[in-house]
């Protein structure tokens, strides 16, 4: 082979590694979105990356979660990318368990990612995702761990909140609902934690010892997490209710609001700026004030809110659909095929929409401006 020849070859390899190894895509860059152009236009979005991961044969993206600014994407082989939300550059891709291991929950606290994984308490390395520590409480962990600087806060299957020291996983304390129900969600701060329960308790005790600070009391069980916003807490409810609950300075807790939505309620609200979001199996995605817990507007074929800008809240539907609604007056603006779309990750933080489809192409969109 000719000197030539060889360059040429050497250029063309060195070529194909750059394209390899570099599988995000910039919103400059000359790249069509696994959704089209067309559609995006239609839709006023703009695609801010999209990233190509290398999904293997056989395997399928199954879930999909922002958190701090991470879009962490999971496989149904327990394989997991974190792609930086900004950018969509790849923090770290592992195996965080073995395929089949079910992981509950998956939260962050400092430099850790935090999950249960076979029953043990994982923490891994949030810029890495290798494990930095994993515990065996000898408890049935059946509610998503939760930290701050001083505890883990473990729902167990006991019925009790267990308080952990977190230096050295010595367990302080633990409390209980009053009626002995199981404890399905916990959030925590510095001063306090609250819990709920499937027979509908939300109960709060100071962080650092038992002692019991104000509870309320729901209908039926609380469906999925408890959703805190300042001193509110928003939570869906089994007798088909959205609540919004405020607590004070005192032990006082009041009822702001009750949302009947007449269907029953599986999932959590999504809680924004002004507007809380509930979807209801067969009834679908309904929009509620936040302050007078009215109704702005109903989207039967609504499933979930994929983002909401100036006013206009981003609907993914059953139907595979992107729909634009009116948050002012109410009204649908404009819909959208988004059937390339398979997985999609809620975000109430900001406007950026995070979607994939079934080949493992990951894609942050944002408004156009």
């Amino acid at each position: 082979m000719g000197r030539s020849s060889r360059r040429e070859g050497l250029l063309f390899l060195a070529g194909c590694l750059l394209w390899f190894g570099s599988a995000t895509v910039r919103a400059q860059d000359t790249f069509d979105c696994f959704i089209s152009r067309d559609l995006l236009d239609h839709a006023g979005l703009s695609l801010v990356w999209q990233n190509a991961l290398p999904v293997k044969k056989g395997e399928k993206l199954d879930t999909m979660q922002l958190l701090d600014e991470r879009l962490y994407v999971r496989s149904d082989r327990n394989y997991t990318w974190s792609l930086d939300g900004n950018n969509g550059k790849v923090v770290f891709s592992r195996a965080v368990a073995p395929a089949g291991f079910p992981i509950l929950g998956w939260t962050a606290y400092a430099d850790r990612l935090i999950c249960v994984i076979d029953n043990r308490l994982v923490q891994l390395d949030v810029e890495t995702g290798v494990e930095k520590q994993v515990t065996d409480l000898g408890l049935g962990i059946v509610a998503p761990p939760v930290r701050n600087s001083q505890f883990f806060y473990i729902g167990a299957a006991d019925r009790r909140l267990h308080a952990l020291r977190a230096k050295d996983m010595v367990q302080l304390f633990q409390v209980a609902a009053e009626n002995d129900s199981l404890i399905t969600t916990v959030l925590a701060d510095e001063q306090i934690v609250v819990f709920g329960t499937d027979a509908g308790n939300l109960m709060a005790v100071a962080a650092d010892r038992p002692r019991k600070l104000w509870e309320f009391k729901a209908v039926e069980a609380i469906a999925g997490p408890v959703i805190r916003d300042g001193n509110s807490f928003f939570f869906a409810n089994k007798d088909m209710s959205v609540y919004r609950v405020d607590a004070g300075d005192s032990s006082a807790v009041n009822l702001v609001w009750k949302y009947h939505t007449e269907g029953v309620l599986d999932r959590p609200p999504r809680v924004t700026k002004d507007v809380v979001y509930q979807y209801a199996p067969a009834r679908g995605l309904t929009a509620i004030n936040k302050q007078s817990g009215q109704t702005i507007w109903a989207l039967r074929e609504g499933v979930d809110l994929l983002a909401e800008a100036a006013g206009k809240a981003y609907v993914i539907t059953k139907e595979k659909t992107l729909t634009v609604m009116d948050n002012a007056t109410g009204r649908k603006l404009y819909w959208v095929n988004f059937a390339p779309v398979f997985h999609y990750a809620a975000n109430t933080a900001d406007a950026k929409i995070y979607v994939a489809d079934a080949q493992g192409h990951v894609a942050c969109l944002a408004p156009a401006r």
